[in-house]
């Protein structure tokens, strides 16, 4: 970040002396106008809900530009990264800032595998869960409970906790998340096997059982890998701002994570593709294919209340860098598996072409987004649709402790705290309780 050349005046229309606030620009993107002076000097604060136009940190980890379709990190194009590397490549870019060489890549995976098992004690802690309850739920429980294991590494401001705890927290989500799973239906835990990728070492906790060998399929282990890695980073999202907001106060980096799980469930942000294949469903339910049109309609219209879930985004004004390269994951895992055919997925692809076909949607750039063909290709590899929030989580762990251990080290850092535009009563005195 370096100062520009040219400063910002600010002036008042009910008179007082204008002020001069700095401008500072970004190696890319918008330039930003300093106003951590401004209430010192006016008394005033400003006021922007959702923090819209709100630079909250400066940050060298992930940039996008919703009006090109492009995403980075660390300046590599995700495409790029999706295509040439895998999940833990992207992994150590992240946390590291650099993709890393063949030994550093062979060091790096070591570390993680490593850590792929958890505690014992944990599985009675997931046993005091109902067998019923949302797989987001188990997991904020037991990615907090985390901090109740790992003393040694629970103390933010030290580097090297902060690094165990990240390479733990990667290693161990993937456990996490397939033990929810295997309680929720019943079947015993498969525990980790370090000669599997950690996408096929995903798979095969999930889906394999002591009764009979469960063979990772390449396509499918593949598929996995891309959708960690699509989902690794994306700038200051709500669940992003939510770890540094709860990282600032300086609680341990299991707690941070475990917020940000929790932030992460919300249908509006990690839910959606969970929220997309449910309207699938509903759309099936009404009478399938058939029935496209007439929902489509019903969405154009204001006043249904029907929304079109999967599509369009709130930073990309352009097709999603990550949903092109999910619908070619999507093709690949559905002509392997043989379900081109399957009554839900040829009813996604109508629903996709109406939108890439119809004037309504493509003047409003309402493009499929990665959660419409994520959610459809986790669902054909078995994974059921409340889950595909967990594994979300899952992916989105790296990001999150790459954002987190960004904001511990710079020296700029404090603890968060909005401010607000007070609207309530004003000063007023207690009455007695006979007079009120």
């Amino acid at each position: 970040m370096k100062l520009a050349e040219n400063k910002a005046t600010l002036s008042f229309s009910q008179g007082g002396a204008p002020i001069e606030l700095p401008i500072y620009k970004g190696s890319i993107g918008p330039d930003v106008i300093d106003i951590r002076k401004l209430y010192a000097q006016t008394g005033m604060f400003t006021y922007d809900p959702g923090f819209l136009s709100t630079a909250a940190t400066q940050s060298a980890i992930t940039y996008i530009d919703g009006d090109k379709g492009e995403l980075l990190y660390r300046g590599y194009p995700i495409e790029q990264l999706a295509t040439n590397c895998d999940f833990l490549e992207t992994c150590h870019l992240l946390l590291y800032g650099e993709l890393p060489n063949a030994a550093q890549k062979a060091e790096f995976t070591s570390r993680v595998t490593n850590h792929t098992m958890v505690n014992e004690q944990m599985q009675f802690f997931l046993r005091g869960f109902r067998r019923d309850a949302h797989p987001m739920a188990v997991l904020t429980g037991l990615v907090g409970g985390l901090s109740a294991f790992y003393h040694d590494s629970t103390d933010i401001n030290n580097p090297k906790h902060r690094e165990i705890a990240a390479i733990r927290l990667i290693a161990k989500m993937p456990t996490l998340v397939a033990m929810a799973y295997k309680y929720s239906v019943g079947q015993p835990f498969v525990y980790p096997k370090n000669h599997l990728s950690y996408a096929g070492n995903f798979l095969h906790m999930m889906f394999a059982t002591p009764c009979e060998e469960y063979k990772v399929s390449p396509v499918l282990e593949r598929a996995m890998d891309r959708i960690f890695t699509l989902h690794a980073d994306h700038e200051q999202n709500a669940s992003t701002s939510t770890v540094r907001l709860c990282g600032s106060s300086g609680t341990n980096p299991f707690a941070a994570i475990a917020a940000g799980v929790a932030c992460l469930w919300g249908p509006a942000h990690g839910g959606a593709n969970e929220a997309c294949l449910n309207m699938l469903e509903e759309i099936q339910a009404m009478g399938g294919i058939s029935k496209v049109g007439e929902f489509m309609e019903k969405v154009k219209d204001k006043n249904s209340g029907v929304k079109l879930m999967g599509f369009g985004h709130r930073v990309y004004k352009n097709y999603d860098p990550r949903a092109k390269l999910m619908q070619e994951t999507c093709n690949e895992v559905l002509t392997e598996l043989g379900l081109e055919n399957d009554p839900l997925f040829k009813l996604a692809k109508a629903l996709e072409k109406i939108a890439l076909e119809d004037e309504y949607f493509v003047s409003r750039k309402l493009y499929p987004n990665v959660d419409f063909y994520s959610g459809i290709v986790q669902r054909a590899i078995g994974i059921p649709v409340p889950l595909f929030t967990a594994i979300f989580a899952l992916a989105r762990t790296v990001g999150w402790i790459a954002q987190l251990n960004e904001m511990i080290s710079d020296p700029e850092y404090k603890i968060g705290r909005p401010r607000q535009l007070f609207s309530g009563a004003v000063k007023r005195d207690v009455q007695p309780i006979g007079t009120r």
